[in-house]
């Protein structure tokens, strides 16, 4: 709030599970991890790393202008439930 006057906004992405190569190798070791993950997620999968860059990319863009100050949830549905 103390900056936007200024035009600067400031925002926050809050991923959901996203299937990284880290992801990959923590769930590699651990036999239905994976489905333990994803049960949880409406949407029923992991993100990929570019839906998740797709919504930074808008926020930063012009055309997210107008937000600023908000929380925005790239989580497949995870806590709208």
């Amino acid at each position: 709030i103390e900056f936007s006057s200024s035009g600067i906004r400031v925002n926050a992405v809050c991923p959901g599970p996203v299937d990284t190569p880290l992801v990959q190798a923590v769930v590699k070791g651990a036999p239905g991890l994976v489905e333990t993950i994803t049960s949880r997620v409406p949407i029923g999968r992991m993100g990929s790393p570019e839906e998740l860059a797709e919504a930074i990319v808008w926020l930063s863009s012009d055309r997210a202008s107008f937000a600023t100050g908000a929380i925005f949830s790239v989580d497949g549905g995870y806590v709208a439930q």
